[in-house]
């Protein structure tokens, strides 16, 4: 297998905080507002994203992990907070990779069954390959790539990276 680094650890960092930025003067009219990251690498984007907001804003930040069964999206998806706490605010639904958009989209129908004040969409990578009418408002990148080759994102303590797999 071949790999070509897409993204190396620093311009990660630099689209981390460009998002973070990004979201900053979106919501800049809320206290708080959740992010609410998908579980896995989505999580992890999420509270990097979180911790670049809580330096350059004062918005409060609450964090929310988001179980989707990404080989059967149509099972039940639980969040790690109960839903009073993102009910009528603004929330980022958050993920690594947009691919398909099964899995983004199937999150974003969770929180349409609650009311909020504003709903946004955060990847790092956007494959442009998508199954679902799905895109999302912040995106660190996009890649046109074909069906066969696959993205990866790695998250390491100071070495993050993502790759492309042919």
């Amino acid at each position: 297998m071949n790999h070509n680094i897409i993204l190396n650890h620093q311009e990660i960092e630099f689209k981390i905080k460009r998002i973070a930025y990004q979201i900053y003067e979106t919501y800049i009219d809320e206290k708080e507002i959740v992010i609410a990251g998908i579980n896995g690498n989505g999580s992890i984007f999420a509270e990097k994203i979180a911790s670049v907001l809580r330096i350059i804003s004062p918005i409060n930040i609450i964090l929310c992990d988001v179980f989707i069964d990404k080989r059967n999206p149509q099972n039940p998806i639980t969040t790690s907070i109960r839903t009073e706490i993102y009910q009528n605010k603004g929330l980022i639904l958050v993920d690594d990779v947009l691919n398909s958009g099964t899995t983004l989209i199937y999150g974003v129908k969770h929180f349409l069954d609650v009311p909020l004040k504003k709903f946004k969409t955060a990847v790092l990578v956007d494959r442009n390959h998508k199954k679902y009418p799905i895109k999302a408002d912040f995106k660190g990148i996009s890649l046109s790539t074909s069906l066969l080759e696959h993205v990866q994102v790695v998250f390491e303590k100071d070495n993050d990276y993502a790759y492309l797999d042919e």
